[in-house]
């Protein structure tokens, strides 16, 4: 276990040190950021490092488990009723808990955060048992988020204006560290109980459909709520000069996400334990491995929040705000690009996907595609999230053609790929996204005199977004490089049956003549 552990912190490393040594560099030579907030920021970095170790570690030996065990037995009950009850009360359970989420209904004044927080959830597990439905009856995914994304801009048409940005982020704060490791697991588990030739294909999807779900929920909220005075937090700053002050900030902080973390993961746990009492599905050595990956995860998470929410925002903010403020504000865009590339590798719950996208194509689609591929999605969504800000460019001008061109790629690209794309899209609108891009889009948008509302918020829309295309572009070479492997191989098989041929009638001809 602790060579896993060593394995997964040293994999963490690489992937946060990236971004930090860009942040680090910006501060020391482009931007004035006191000393005392880049030490902050130095800090959260190295508990991040930790926190994804211990959190990458938790979710390969308790959460994927515990989601496929459930996902497997559904199906295996074979009651209908029980499946759809259960979905929802999954779904629910695990988004009201979502660190993410409580993040963004915490910047959004607009409308009480309980209230917020209550839809999302409540529409995450309605679309959680339309998911589930989907892996059962065989529906295509393809169909089902067409006819779900002409509904929800449809509905969008009749939302307050200054609440649609924060409607899209939504969708892809829930899909976090706590739930896309089970919901994800649960779809495994599903199409594995099913066994049949489109099972692989299915096993993805979950996570795409249920990232529709918060979007309508809040569209439909902000119909009724109706708020024209919609208002935001805004970031705070905090003043550190010593390093005394750096630690009591990040002392201080630690119990607030020791109990959201342990708010998340109590739901799940106590679910788990009323699963295993029915079905009894593990055994005690199993239940001990899983206890042991529970306390993993907590660790993992508390450590990762903490660093994000100390030592991110205040230097997102910041670069934002003086960046904007100085006469190269058409740098944001560039900057974001780089920033973009390198700071979903540092989203917990990609090494989730990753990592399950190449154990089930059994190699074939491997963990560095999928890295590239999201990473090049994620600098053109920060790229155009720069761009909005500096010209104030209304987000459906990138969403309604984002979202169209995604759709039509479903007809063209091989059906698994759907589902990882789609899947993708909430996995790399993670905490990273929530606590350092907002933030710097905020800072951004108050220094040239924006609408933050209309403007900075969508950052998260957008990162779930650009990688729908990215993927499955991905998944285009990859299924044409197929067909010319295989065509490849015919040929070769061909060449050398004409040989064996060629061989043959030579054998015949010289036994012919020796016999005359």
């Amino acid at each position: 276990m602790n060579k896993k552990l060593k394995e997964k912190t040293l994999e963490a490393l690489s992937s946060v040190m990236p971004i930090s040594i860009i942040v680090f560099a910006l501060s020391s030579y482009a931007v004035p950021i006191p000393i005392g907030t880049t030490i902050m920021f130095l800090v959260g970095a190295a508990l991040l490092v930790v926190g994804m170790g211990f959190f990458s570690l938790g979710a390969d030996v308790a959460m994927m488990p515990m989601g496929e065990t459930v996902g497997a037995q559904f199906v295996k009950t074979h009651k209908l009723w029980f499946v759809v009850l259960v979905s929802f009360l999954m779904g629910f359970i695990v988004t009201v808990a979502e660190p993410d989420l409580r993040v963004l209904a915490n910047q959004v004044a607009a409308i009480p955060g309980n209230i917020l927080i209550s839809t999302v959830a409540l529409g995450v597990g309605l679309f959680l048992v339309v998911a589930t439905l989907r892996v059962v009856f065989h529906v295509g995914l393809n169909y089902i988020l067409l006819f779900f994304y002409i509904v929800m801009f449809g509905v969008s048409a009749f939302a307050p204006r200054a609440f649609l940005s924060v409607a899209f982020d939504s969708g892809g704060v829930t899909t976090g560290p706590i739930t896309v490791p089970f919901i994800m697991a649960l779809g495994i588990g599903l199409s594995a109980a099913r066994n049949d030739k489109d099972s692989q294909d299915d096993s993805f999807g979950l996570v795409a459909i249920c990232s529709v779900g918060p979007i309508m929920a809040v569209l439909l909220l902000g119909i009724g709520f109706n708020p024209q005075d919609a208002a935001y937090t805004p970031v705070e700053v905090v003043n550190v000069v010593t390093t005394r002050d750096v630690v009591q900030q990040y002392i201080a902080r630690l119990p607030e996400y020791l109990t959201d973390v342990l708010t998340a993961l109590s739901p799940i746990v106590i679910f788990f334990l009323f699963f295993q009492l029915i079905f009894k599905s593990f055994s005690k050595k199993q239940l001990m491995t899983v206890g042991i990956g529970l306390l993993y995860t907590l660790t993992g998470l508390v450590l990762f929040l903490t660093g994000v929410n100390v030592g991110f925002i205040p230097v997102g903010h910041l670069l934002g705000k003086e960046i904007a403020a100085s006469g190269y504000k058409w740098a944001l865009i560039p900057l974001g690009m780089v920033i973009g590339y390198y700071i979903v590798a540092a989203e917990p719950a990609v090494h989730v996907l990753n990592k399950q996208v190449e154990e089930i194509s059994g190699g074939a689609i491997s963990r560095r595609a999928m890295k590239l591929s999201l990473s090049i999605g994620v600098a053109i969504s920060l790229a155009l999230s720069m761009l909005r800000i500096l010209t104030g460019l209304s987000i459906f001008w990138l969403l309604i053609p984002g979202y169209a061109l995604a759709l039509a790629l479903t007809f063209f690209t091989p059906k698994i790929f759907t589902g990882i794309a789609f899947d993708s899209g909430g996995v790399a609108s993670g905490p990273m996204t929530s606590t350092f891009l907002i933030p710097l889009a905020m800072g951004a948008c108050e220094s040239v005199g924006g609408n933050v509302l209309t403007d900075a918020f969508g950052v998260v829309a957008m990162v779930a977004m650009t990688p729908l295309i990215t993927i499955q572009l991905l998944g285009m070479v990859y299924a044409r490089q197929a067909r010319v492997a295989e065509e490849n191989e015919v040929a070769a098989a061909e060449v050398t049956a004409g040989a064996e041929l060629t061989d043959d009638i030579v054998d015949y001809e010289e036994e012919n003549s020796d016999g005359r």
